[in-house]
């Protein structure tokens, strides 16, 4: 199993009190305390509304997914909607990005918040059956999860006639084995169906034949959590934290070379050189920033820090997975271990990613031992150039991404491997 540090010692900040009101506390908050903090309510208030209207309140929120895309909630729900029953909700916990674990941070110290937004998302889109589909790498979370829905049952919050109301739901957890590609949402519909983690060809797209063969909508950790946020504040109130284009809370997990590594709870208006300068306390003994990443996906010089942590064209966008690298490392060494990342996760399911992301670490791995010759740089720009337009699905689409720009925007750094390569002629 993977090494993943003990959660008691990660550390979380917030400057909203919103999601990460239970999580800085640094244990798992079991539902008395949740019920003290004010927990359900947003639940008791939905259950009196129509589920037309609580799903209107959330596409009037701006909420955009936080799960990388960015894709508004409320439009994605409504597209489901537009699909007969029977529907299914699933939680995407499948957190497996290097740098990311903002979503294990709600799963094993605030499970509560959790499963308030499934219930009431649930409810608004005439679910009776859920499923949170948890990471292979978090055991913890796992039986946390679990003893968190056993706590609901008994409060009458999950199982049948929930709260008096009439609305019955199941929530059940499923558990994957490791595999980074079950983050992709089709993937993890084929897991929990007891399949391969393979992605499907869309469309047609999972709010259209989901789980099953039946319409499901499919958000993340963070996403859902956001939903009774929404109910309590509603949604003019919730714009009015952060942009409004891009409102709300949002968790940006912090690591690498930085003083204070963590998740920080920030507003979407926050810029990556706050993040890392005024939350994360800036670089470790002050060394200079080399590069950013953002987990596995994109590479920000330092030209970029005042890059808005939205999901603009010109945003942070994807998880807010913050990595920092400084002058003290090695750009070309850092972009091969992404390569090795993405080798090992690539499911096999299509060749250009499967040969693609497999002669892309190969290729590096000679480049960073100084055993590259110029062919083995004419092949890793022809690599990087076609598994993006080939690949199935979005793993494939940006295995290459982070690689090619920190080509173009370290063009010293590749240079000087790429002189020695002509020393190996």
């Amino acid at each position: 199993m993977k090494y993943l540090p003990n959660i008691a010692n990660i550390h979380a900040e917030t400057e909203l009190n919103l999601l990460l009101k239970r999580a800085k506390r640094k244990r798992t908050a079991d539902i008395k305390e949740y019920l003290k903090d004010g927990g359900y309510l947003a639940l008791e208030k939905a259950l009196s509304m129509k589920p037309e209207d609580i799903v209107e309140e959330v596409d009037n929120s701006n909420l955009r997914g936080r799960g990388g895309a960015g894709f508004p909630t409320g439009r994605k729900w409504k597209f489901c909607l537009q699909n007969k029953a029977p529907r299914y909700l699933v939680c995407n916990a499948d957190e497996s990005e290097p740098g990311t674990f903002k979503d294990r941070l709600i799963l094993e110290r605030d499970p509560h918040l959790l499963l308030e937004g499934m219930i009431i998302s649930a409810y608004a889109l005439g679910v009776n059956r859920a499923y949170i589909y948890i990471r292979g790498e978090y055991p913890a979370g796992y039986y946390i999860l679990r003893n968190a829905i056993e706590e609901a049952k008994k409060e009458g919050l999950l199982g049948k006639n929930i709260l008096n109301s009439g609305f019955d739901l199941e929530i059940l957890v499923s558990r994957g084995a490791g595999a980074y590609i079950c983050g992709e949402e089709t993937a993890l519909l084929n897991s929990i169906e007891g399949k391969r983690g393979h992605p499907r060809l869309k469309p047609p797209f999972p709010v259209q034949v989901g789980l099953w063969g039946r319409p499901t909508v499919v958000n993340n950790v963070e996403t859902l959590s956001n939903i009774p946020i929404i109910i309590n504040l509603g949604s003019e109130g919730y714009k009015e934290i952060g942009p409004m284009d891009y409102p709300g809370p949002k968790l940006f997990p912090v690591s690498g070379k930085v003083k204070k590594p963590g998740v920080y709870e920030l507003p979407m208006n926050t810029t990556l050189r706050e993040v890392i300068f005024k939350y994360a306390g800036g670089t470790i003994r002050n060394v200079p920033i080399k590069a950013v990443f953002s987990g596995a996906l994109d590479c920000l010089s330092v030209n970029e820090l005042d890059t808005p942590m939205d999901y603009s064209q010109f945003g942070f966008g994807g998880t807010g997975t913050v990595i920092v690298l400084t002058e003290e490392d090695d750009i070309v060494e850092a972009c091969y271990k992404i390569a090795e990342f993405y080798e090992h996760e690539t499911c096999g399911f299509c060749t250009p990613c499967r040969i693609g992301c497999h002669e892309q670490a190969y290729l590096l791995e000679k480049i960073v031992k100084d055993e590259a010759t110029p062919q083995t740089w004419e092949g890793l720009r022809f690599v990087t150039k076609y598994i993006q337009p080939t690949s199935v699905c979005g793993l494939g689409a940006v295995a290459s991404r982070l690689i090619k720009q920190a080509m173009e925007k370290f063009p010293e750094d590749f240079a000087k491997k790429e002189q020695m390569s002509f020393v190996n002629i």
